[in-house]
């Protein structure tokens, strides 16, 4: 799939936002953290990507009710879905100066994700990072994807192909106003 930045200025993915609020202290400190143990960009990429994979757990899998949408949050909180997941990661990235946007695949409701574009590279590598279990194994890879969920198109399944500089409107709206989880999963967009 080619992926289409929505952004052309490779500086709007290293960027922050409401969301993406990579300047916070709590944010800060966990890339630091991270990056100690990292000795170039490719370590830290994939340490950050198992740190929110395999540290914060997905809501809906621990029935935790809380709704997290900025980054600092997730990482304070350690709970988030799927897209508040995507932009812990986005944020632990460009903290450490790598490209990330946010992507989204359509299956029931919108599925988030990230894409990283490490030093060099030439292109955009989708991640996964909304956490394993028995049937998902998403894995940090560069070679090829192996996300949670590969779409069925028969099924009316699809990859959006834009990279998002910052969360689409409709799904942090939706985080934003959520009172919580059952609520949430009320409100998720089921198309972008």
């Amino acid at each position: 799939m080619r992926m289409i930045q929505n952004s052309p200025d490779i500086s709007a993915y290293l960027a922050a936002g409401a969301a993406i609020d990579h300047g916070h202290p709590r944010v800060r400190a966990t890339a630091a953290t991270l990056a100690a143990d990292a000795p170039d960009a490719y370590a830290y990429a994939e340490a950050a990507f198992r740190f929110v994979r395999d540290t914060i757990p997905h809501s809906a899998d621990t029935g935790d009710p809380r709704v997290t949408w900025r980054a600092s949050d997730v990482l304070a909180q350690r709970t988030g879905i799927c897209h508040a997941k995507a932009h812990a990661l986005t944020a632990l990235l460009r903290a450490r100066g790598i490209p990330a946007a946010l992507c989204y695949q359509k299956f029931e409701v919108v599925h988030g994700l990230v894409a990283v574009r490490l030093p060099g590279g030439e292109r955009w590598v989708r991640q996964d990072p909304r956490g394993n279990k028995p049937g998902i194994d998403a894995q940090f890879r560069l070679d090829r994807e192996q996300l949670a969920f590969p779409v069925r198109p028969e099924c009316n399944e699809l990859d959006y192909p834009v990279l998002f500089a910052e969360p689409h409107p409709v799904v942090l709206q939706c985080l934003r106003e959520a009172v919580d989880r059952p609520h949430l999963w009320q409100t998720l967009p089921t198309d972008l």
